[in-house]
């Protein structure tokens, strides 16, 4: 019985390694990019501190809460005071109304809801422009409830 002998391959060329110069740019761009990023962020105005518009009325308090003067998403809070139990829940229609210094616009809608807990929150999408003011809106019966305005 013969073992075979052991194949011989050719020798390969060593590894490339990445040229130091492509890593260097690389290190280089990314930090330009990170110290960009950081400057923007500097730069942009700060947020409004939440909550964004409030109002309190006579039984709980209407908030809403969203990017002022900026599109976004928005969120129209109402929460009861008192509220004992099941049989004081309450059904409300929330929302939003927008003006600038031309016109104030009709609410718009994010829905009608029973609080549960003594609480609800509904959430839109709202289109608004820069220079436009922003309340929330809360309508139970024939009776509407607003926020004071907030402006970006």
């Amino acid at each position: 019985m013969s073992v075979p002998a052991p194949r011989r391959t050719a020798s390969r060329p060593p590894a490339r390694r990445p040229d130091a110069r492509r890593d260097a740019r690389r290190i280089v761009v990314a930090v330009a990019a990170l110290c960009l990023v950081a400057a923007t962020a500097a730069a942009a105005p700060p947020a409004p501190q939440e909550p964004t518009g409030c109002g309190d009325l006579v039984r709980g308090q209407l908030c809403l809460r969203g990017p002022v003067g900026a599109d976004g998403m928005y969120t129209a809070a109402y929460r009861r005071r008192g509220a004992a139990g099941a049989r004081d829940e309450i059904i409300v229609r929330l929302g939003y109304q927008r003006k600038n210094d031309r016109i104030t616009a009709f609410p718009g809608w994010f829905g009608t809801r029973r609080t549960q807990g003594g609480a609800v929150v509904l959430s839109g999408r709202v289109e608004m422009l820069a220079d436009e003011c922003i309340r929330g809106v809360m309508e139970r019966g024939e009776t509407v409830y607003v926020t004071k305005w907030s402006c970006g």
